[in-house]
C-alpha cells in the first residue's frame, strides 16, 4: 500500500504546510503582542499629554472651566481612590510607565472598577489631584478580523507552495519512471530536461546513458544476429551432406552435432531480437495447458510435467513471449532437472505469478547470481551439447520486457524454481500495446 508521505511531493507538501503554519502562527502571536504594547504606549502618551495640558491650563487660565471628564479633586476628598496593590499586570505596567514620565515623587492611581476608567495624578508641586480619562486597556480578542485575513493569506500561500512543489517534483517523477522502465529493459524515450540546473544535468546524463546503452546493445544484437544468420546456411548444407553419408553411426553423430549448433544459433537470434512483442495477448492458464500438452506429445523422453493453474482468465501475456518463456524453462528443467516439472500460476494481492520448477539438484547458492548471465554455463551440472548459456538470460529479458520481475532459486532445498511476478498495472499496458499494434 502506497503512503503519500513516502513520495517527494508528499514530503514537500508536509514541509511547506508546516513551515507556513509555523511562520503564520509566529507572525500572528508577534502582531498581537506588538498591538498590545502599542495600545499601552498610546494610552500612556495620551494620559501624560492630558495631565500636562491640565497643569498648563491651571497655571495660565485658572478662571477658565476645564474640559468635560477632566477635574481637580482636593486631596482630602473621600473620592480619592486608595493605592491598589493587586492590579492586573497590564494596568500595573501602565501605571509604572505613567509614573516614569512624571516628575519624581508623583503619585499615580487608577479609579476603582465599575465606572469610566480615570487616571489620578498628583505631583509634589500639585495642590490637587488631576483626574483625566484614560483609554481602556482591552486584552486582544481571540478571534477578530485579523484571523480571517490570516486564514485567507495562509490558504493562498499553501496553494501556491503546493503548486511550486508539484512543479519541482514532476521532472524527478518522470525521471524515476524512466529509470524504472530502463531497469525492466523496456524502451525509454528521452526524458524532458526540466527543473533546477542540477536536475537538468541529471536528466541530461541519464538520456545520454540510455542512448549509449541502446547503441551498444543494438551493435551487439546486430553483430550477434548477423553471425547467427550467416551460420544458418552452412549448417543447413552440413545437415544435408550428413544425411547423405553411408555410415549410420557417423551420420547420426554429425546430425546430432548440427542440430546442437542449430539450436545454439536459434538461441543467439532469439537473444539478439530486441523488438517489442506485438503478438496477441492470451490467457496464461490456457496457454500453459496447451504448451504442456504439446510438450508431452512431442518430447517422448520428457519427464513428467504437472500444472497448477490458479491465476484465472485475467492473467494475460503476449503469446510469443509466453511460449518462449515456457519452452526455455521446460527445456532447461528437462535437460538439467528431475521429474516432476511443475508449471504453476497464482493470483496475489499485488498481481499474478508464473513459476516453473523441477526436482533436480538445483544450483549452488554461489552460482545463482551468475546463472542468468548471457553465455554463462555452470559446469559440470549445467553444461551440455547444444546449450549456449542463453536460456535463463532470454527468460529474464522477456519477463522484464513484459513488465514483470523474476526470481531464481532452489525451492524447499530441492530443484530449481524460476518465479515470475507481473503486477496488475502492467497488464493493461500489455493489452493496450497489443491493440495499438493491430
Amino acid at each position: 500500500m502506497r503512503r503519500p508521505i513516502d513520495s517527494l511531493f508528499g514530503r514537500l507538501a508536509l514541509l511547506v504546510v508546516a513551515v507556513l503554519m509555523l511562520s503564520h502562527f509566529a507572525w500572528y502571536a508577534l502582531m498581537r503582542l506588538e498591538r498590545s504594547q502599542l495600545q499601552t504606549r498610546y494610552a500612556v502618551e495620551e494620559a501624560t499629554f492630558l495631565v500636562d495640558a491640565v497643569r498648563q491650563h491651571v497655571a495660565r487660565t485658572p478662571d477658565q472651566p476645564l474640559p468635560s471628564r477632566v477635574k481637580l479633586v482636593d486631596p482630602a476628598s473621600p473620592d480619592v481612590p486608595a493605592a491598589s496593590a493587586n492590579m492586573p499586570a497590564p494596568l500595573e505596567r501602565f501605571v509604572e510607565d505613567v509614573r516614569d514620565r512624571m516628575p519624581a515623587g508623583t503619585q499615580v492611581r487608577i479609579s476603582p472598577p465599575g465606572g469610566p476608567p480615570t487616571l489620578w495624578v498628583r505631583a509634589a508641586t500639585d495642590r490637587n489631584w488631576i483626574v483625566v480619562p484614560v483609554q481602556p486597556l482591552r486584552m486582544p480578542r481571540s478571534l477578530d478580523r485579523t484571523v480571517s485575513w490570516l486564514v485567507i493569506i495562509f490558504s493562498f500561500a499553501v496553494m501556491a507552495a503546493l503548486f511550486a512543489a508539484w512543479a519541482l517534483q514532476r521532472p524527478l517523477r518522470l525521471l524515476a519512471q524512466a529509470v524504472a522502465r530502463f531497469g525492466r529493459g523496456l524502451p525509454v524515450p528521452p526524458v524532458p530536461e526540466r527543473g533546477p540546473r542540477e536536475l537538468r544535468q541529471l536528466t541530461h546524463g541519464f538520456n545520454q546513458m540510455v542512448q549509449e546503452v541502446a547503441r551498444t546493445e543494438n551493435d551487439r544484437a546486430v553483430m550477434l544476429a548477423g553471425v547467427a544468420h550467416d551460420l544458418k546456411t552452412p549448417l543447413a548444407r552440413l545437415r544435408l551432406r550428413a544425411e547423405m553419408m553411408d555410415d549410420a553411426k557417423t551420420r547420426d553423430g554429425v546430425v546430432r552435432d548440427v542440430d546442437s549448433m542449430t539450436h545454439i544459433v536459434e538461441q543467439f537470434l532469439l537473444f539478439a531480437h530486441d523488438g517489442a512483442d506485438r503478438s496477441e495477448p492470451v490467457e496464461v492458464d490456457a496457454q500453459c495447458e496447451r504448451v504442456v500438452r504439446s510438450y508431452r506429445a512431442v518430447a517422448s523422453g520428457a519427464p513428467i510435467v504437472h500444472t497448477e493453474l490458479n491465476a484465472g482468465p485475467s492473467f494475460q501475456l503476449p503469446a510469443a513471449t509466453l511460449d518462449r518463456i515456457l519452452s526455455n524453462l521446460i527445456d532447461n528443467a528437462h535437460a538439467y532437472g528431475a521429474p516432476p516439472v511443475v508449471v504453476a500460476t497464482a493470483r496475489t494481492p499485488q498481481g499474478f505469478t508464473l513459476s516453473v520448477s523441477d526436482n533436480g539438484k538445483g544450483i549452488a547458492a554461489q552460482d545463482l547470481i551468475s546463472a542468468s548471465r548471457p553465455f554463462v554455463r555452470l559446469d559440470p551440472a549445467r553444461g551440455g551439447n547444444g546449450h549456449s548459456g542463453l536460456g535463463l538470460a532470454i527468460v529474464e529479458r522477456l519477463v522484464r520486457r513484459a513488465g514483470g520481475e523474476w526470481e531464481i532459486g532452489n525451492h524447499d532445498g530441492r530443484g530449481l524454481r524460476v518465479l515470475m511476478s507481473f503486477p496488475f498495472e502492467v497488464l493493461p499496458r500489455v493489452a493496450t500495446a497489443s491493440e495499438n499494434a493491430w
